[in-house]
């Protein structure tokens, strides 16, 4: 839960007015029964004000223990002031600031939870104008409460920047200060396969997979298989793989049988073989008995796609902070400074500062084209609706229109996704292959293939420049895109290509996809 620190302030400043209020009548008239009622609730809401600023997941308890601790002090005191019912109003009124409308709920029920033990515990009962009190002051502090909820609901943008980051920073630590126990690591690939291999060391299997739930559907991660499948059985292990989604059992249709790891976990679909007798063999009480032993291993592997889907999330924020920073600060900056160059030329009749002038000029507006690629780059992921040769052509499509090089992409891809993080890792690898050819490389044309079989993938760019040239000092480009493709065990393949320049390919194993038609982004030469 994140609250906006002005309601903390808010809180805590009605707080401090409420035993100011109650502190009046016991300065001029002490008593020592409304003294004493007065400390308790002055030590009550002290605590309850330091554990809003500093305990922010315990919001709740606090709420929920100052309402009952108020309520049971109020009863104690009443006999000596009536006035001590006051402090009635103050819990709902916190609680709907700092919880909203069902923190108003709970307070009040809470706050009389406290009135009747306190009753019951002291063998009191209230008079009629006590009564009447207690009812009056509840009704006063529930209307303050919805003034509260109301204020809960309408400060959303002054909630605290750093409070996410504070909770994700003891979120992380614990994740580092656990990991050493973790046998298995977090590669949902390695976990994946793993899975599969006991699959087929415990069943005659001839080829088997392992779905993940992305959304509404399902992805095949692994796939294992001692023949490569005929293209027509794809569908059909589709099928029982999603009906044991549905089902959240066991499914056979004839030698395919697909079941989930445990509820709501991934899926292994697998086709027995046809060599050997089923019946004979018990499949059918192996495959349970391999169901129940594999239940377990859905916990790291849940573990392991949470971590991964995390990594993708938090990189992807982080992109498009940096775009908008870049568009609004060092864009604008650089912009600013070709209109002065601009004012300058006209000050000038020297034709050797007109040159200079004019050189200054042209190289502001190349930064500023690079810049934009720079921002292009930064804000372009595959996303929930767009797939990844989708967003393979619109990088694509921005590179050619920024720099003038025609780009060529060929597209082959199913249905099928691969996983978000696995798409964005073969991206982001495409994306700086394309923009290497395009700074660094001088090519005159770009080719790019992409040919998704899900989970199987090659993606190359291939352009007819320089070639591989001697890295640079401040180059990472190459050594990222590798542990980007470590990331997801995929082959990084850099090679030269027949007639000269570079080709770029990146591969993950699985099924020969067939020949596809060509989509041409960018002039022709």
């Amino acid at each position: 839960m994140l609250t906006a620190r002005p309601l903390l302030r808010v809180a805590a400043l009605a707080r401090a007015a409420g035993l100011l209020v109650l502190a009046a009548p016991a300065v001029w008239s002490p008593q020592r029964p409304e003294v004493s009622g007065l400390l308790a609730l002055a030590l009550v809401w002290t605590l309850a004000t330091v554990a809003d600023l500093h305990v922010d997941r315990l919001r709740w308890l606090v709420t929920v223990l100052e309402a009952l601790t108020v309520g049971a002090v109020c009863v104690a005191g009443l006999d000596t002031s009536a006035g001590i019912l006051v402090a009635l109003v103050l819990p709902p009124f916190t609680a709907g600031l700092l919880c909203g409308p069902r923190g108003v709920v709970a307070a009040l029920v809470a706050q009389t939870l406290g009135l009747v033990a306190a009753l019951e515990l002291l063998d009191r009962s209230l008079t009629t104008a006590q009564g009447y009190g207690v009812f009056s002051w509840s009704c006063t502090g529930l209307g303050l409460g919805l003034i509260g909820a109301f204020l809960h609901g309408e400060l959303p943008q002054q909630i605290d920047a750093m409070a996410p980051y504070r909770h994700a920073q003891a979120l992380l630590r614990r994740l580092i200060s656990i990991s050493g126990g973790l046998e298995t690591g977090l590669d949902p690939m390695a976990l994946a396969g793993s899975i599969l291999a006991e699959v087929c060391d415990e069943l005659p299997v001839a080829a088997t997979a392992l779905y993940v739930p992305r959304g509404e559907d399902l992805t095949p991660l692994v796939t294992r298989s001692l023949v490569a499948p005929a293209p027509e059985d794809r569908p059909a292990w589709d099928a029982v793989a999603g009906e044991a989604w549905r089902a959240q059992g066991v499914v056979k249709a004839g030698a395919r049988f697909a079941f989930p790891l445990s509820t709501g976990s991934a899926i292994v679909a697998a086709t027995l073989s046809e060599r050997v007798d089923h019946v004979g063999l018990g499949v059918d009480e192996r495959i349970r008995r391999l169901r129940r032993r594999l239940r377990e291993r859905a916990i790291p592997l849940d573990t392991a796609l949470l971590f991964a889907a995390f990594r993708d999330a938090a990189t992807r924020d982080e992109r498009r902070r940096l775009a908008r920073e870049m568009h609004d600060g060092v864009a604008q900056d650089i912009a600013s400074l070709g209109y002065l160059v601009d004012g300058l030329a006209e000050t000038t009749d020297d034709p050797a500062q007109c040159e200079r002038i004019a050189m200054l000029r042209d190289r502001i507006s190349a930064i500023v084209g690079e810049v934009r690629r720079a921002l292009v780059t930064l804000r372009t992921n595959v996303g929930a609706n767009e797939s990844l040769g989708a967003a393979i052509s619109s990088i694509a499509r921005h590179l050619s229109e920024s720099s003038g090089v025609p780009i060529h992409v060929t597209l082959e891809e199913r249905t099928e996704r691969l996983l978000p993080e696995i798409e964005g890792e073969l991206f982001r690898i495409a994306q700086e292959a394309m923009t290497n050819a395009v700074r660094h490389a001088d090519a005159t044309a770009i080719e790019v293939t992409c040919r998704v079989r899900a989970p199987a993938v090659r993606i190359t760019v291939a352009d007819d420049g320089r070639g591989m040239q001697a890295p640079r000092a401040d180059s990472q480009g190459l050594s990222i895109m590798r542990e980007r493709a470590r990331l997801v065990n995929a082959v990084l393949e850099i090679g030269d290509t027949p007639g000269g320049g570079l080709t770029v390919s990146v591969v993950i194993d699985g099924d020969d996809v067939v020949a596809p038609a060509r989509t041409e982004i960018g002039a022709r030469t």
